[in-house]
């Protein structure tokens, strides 16, 4: 299915490995430019070249999305090299686990006002996008109670709150929102494979509740979000799509 992203102006944050970078790469593979960042400079570097190698105009710097005015300086330096945004993806996380309150703040100030400010820096350049979409990256750990039911959970809970809002108040905009809550997602480098080496009893029970015997991959999270930014789901706003492969049980009303 052609989803309509050539030329479209795509800019994901914490796009260098995992869920971001398949979110990143499959823009690319659309034909849809796309703009990156991650805290490290190198693996950004290398991630740009090879977005870059897939034809399509592809840039990205290294920052840290919990500093505000650098993430705000970067959006409108991506809008100016652009020409303009029409896709934003949030897709940082502190992966912030413990109850401790350096959690608290760190995820408070990564996940949840790393979105804000993302969506508040790229609004006057949505407002002006004939295509403009947010989609935020949520978790199944925000819909039910597991182990990561401090801080984590409850910030990813209040995303999917967050971008609802933005889908009610921007609709008659034309400005669509919606979030992705991925289950269980393995890739290397990832944390579920730290947990399998550091937490195999955790990482066994986490695999054994997912009816499909499997953990997710990142290309399966990246193929919901980038169908969202698209076209094809023009009139999708306002949801959160979970891709979770049955892990979760309660009933999305």
């Amino acid at each position: 299915m052609d989803l309509g992203l050539q030329g479209r102006r795509a800019l994901i944050t914490g796009a260098t490995r995992g869920i971001g970078r398949s979110i990143a790469e499959t823009f690319a593979d659309e034909g849809a430019d796309v703009a990156i960042c991650a805290r490290n400079a190198d693996e950004v570097g290398a991630a740009v070249e090879a977005l870059s190698s897939k034809g399509v105009r592809a840039t990205g710097r290294a920052l840290d999305v919990a500093d505000g005015p650098a993430l705000t300086a970067w959006v409108s330096d991506v809008a100016t090299e652009l020409g303009g945004i029409d896709k934003v993806v949030a897709n940082v996380s502190a992966l912030a686990i413990g109850p401790e309150e350096e959690n608290w703040n760190q995820s408070f100030n990564v996940d949840m006002m790393g979105t804000v400010r993302l969506v508040d820096a790229a609004m006057k350049h949505l407002r002006n996008s004939e295509a403009p979409s947010i989609v935020t990256i949520s978790s199944v750990s925000g819909r039910e109670i597991d182990f990561a039911s401090g801080p984590y959970g409850a910030f990813k809970a209040a995303l999917v709150h967050y971008t609802q809002g933005l889908a009610y108040h921007l609709a008659g905009e034309g400005i669509r929102a919606n979030s992705v809550s991925p289950g269980n997602t393995y890739f290397p480098g990832g944390v579920w494979e730290q947990i399998e080496s550091g937490n195999p009893d955790l990482f066994n029970m986490a695999l054994g509740l997912n009816p499909t015997g499997r953990m997710g991959t990142p290309q399966e999270m990246a193929n919901a979000v980038v169908f969202l930014s698209s076209e094809r789901a023009s009139f999708i706003t306002g949801t959160n799509l979970v891709v979770d492969g049955a892990l979760t049980k309660g009933v999305q009303i």
